[in-house]
């Protein structure tokens, strides 16, 4: 959709300005005299040369991190809000960042709530922030939900950063070694193939299998290529429906280690949103709609749902994410005394902060043990393929001895 620059007049009689996107001029007009401003001018946005893959719409965890951890601050020392929103917007160097901060400062200014001024802009405040804004706003603790919040989409970045980190090392070097063994296969082996050819030498087993992959790959290199793109894609779609997703993410679950470090994440992140929310006044079933949506596995978040739906019924918390077989025994006793005893949030942050550690004492297992295990499988490839070229060599030099 278009962007319109406009101005006006709130209810107080101030002007102001900024920036929305709207199908048209009156679209937008009708959105401003509902948040009682009197439209004085409006124009569509020029819009500069753009190219898709430059363009960028989109706040970095980190970015949001630190608006949230700054704001929280500014509240801390009873700057006013739309004043603080003014510096924020300032200083924002992601000029995406800052048009969303500065519709926000404008929508408050005429007269909404600021959580209500964030759900405008689900691209970069998802529901969690919103909700917990939403209930500082009413508890009159709107700094340290702030504070709080920071601290949680810290905690949750960082623990995410190290699993992408412990996949991707394997998958870089072994996407590595495809390429340089394709290039071998494709570009040297067929000079030592003409050179055994041109020898009359026997060639043994290895050597014919080496050959015979070379002669595959340099005949039909593209069509690998084009079939794995088209495998890839497809793999992509079936994600995206509603079994696919949860058949891969239950296979990966079975995955010997990598499954272990996969669910211990999603509870490390299960347990430090439910924590967050609980400790900030999210009702109950609230918390664990949104806490489902974080767990970044379709099977926990499918357990964490059932739960929500037996929780409605009556039941504990405890109890009901019993029944799903998802959770670990300690992780339903330590919510069972927490209910118990009134401690909720507080047995759930001591949970989340146990598997936060397991996650990170898994992968620097994982990182130890993957380095001399890819060592072995990358040297035992490239070694054959050095010895089943040799292997002809010495038959020939034996001949002529």
């Amino acid at each position: 959709m278009p962007v319109f620059t406009w101005k006006g007049r709130n209810r107080f009689g101030e002007i102001i300005t900024g920036e929305r996107t709207a199908a048209s001029p009156e679209e937008l007009t009708l959105m401003l005299r509902r948040e009682q401003i009197s439209v004085l001018d409006i124009k569509r946005k020029r819009e500069g040369l753009k190219i898709p893959l430059l363009k960028r719409e989109k706040v970095r965890t980190r970015e949001l991190a630190i608006y949230t951890r700054q704001l929280s601050v500014l509240i801390d020392a009873d700057l006013p809000l739309i004043q603080g929103l003014d510096i924020l917007a300032e200083q924002q160097k992601n000029k995406f960042f800052r048009r969303v901060i500065t519709e926000i400062r404008s929508d408050v200014e005429a007269g909404s709530t600021l959580h209500e001024a964030k759900r405008k802009h689900p691209k970069v405040f998802d529901d969690l922030y919103c909700n917990m804004v939403a209930s500082g706003e009413v508890a009159g603790n709107l700094d340290e939900i702030l504070r709080r919040l920071a601290e949680y989409i810290e905690r949750i970045a960082r623990i995410k950063s190290r699993v992408k980190s412990a996949l991707a090392y394997p998958i870089t070097v072994l996407c590595g070694a495809v390429i340089i063994v394709t290039v071998i296969l494709w570009k040297v082996i067929p000079v030592f193939a003409q050179l055994f050819e041109e020898l009359g030498a026997t060639l043994p087993l290895p050597t014919i299998i080496v050959i015979g992959l070379s002669k595959f790959i340099s005949r039909y290199l593209i069509f690998v290529v084009i079939g794995f793109a088209i495998l890839v894609y497809l793999f992509r779609r079936y994600y995206k429906t509603y079994r696919g997703r949860r058949v891969v993410d239950r296979n990966l679950l079975r995955i010997l280690i990598f499954g272990d470090l996969l669910r211990k994440s999603a509870i490390a992140r299960f347990s430090r949103t439910l924590s967050t929310l609980v400790s900030s006044g999210v009702p109950m079933l609230d918390s664990l709609e949104i806490t489902s949506k974080t767990t970044g596995n379709a099977i926990i978040e499918d357990s964490v749902m059932h739960a929500r739906q037996r929780v409605s019924e009556g039941k504990t918390l405890a109890d009901s994410l019993n029944e799903t077989k998802q959770f670990p025994p300690m992780v339903i006793q330590m919510i069972s005394v927490g209910e118990h005893t009134g401690t909720l949030d507080s047995m759930l942050s001591k949970i989340a902060d146990f598997y936060e550690e397991e996650v990170e004492v898994t992968i620097s297992a994982l990182m130890a043990m993957m380095e001399p295990v890819l060592i072995l499988v990358l040297g035992g490839i490239i070694g054959f393929i050095i010895v089943s070229m040799y292997m002809p060599i010495f038959s020939l030099l034996q001949q002529l001895a």
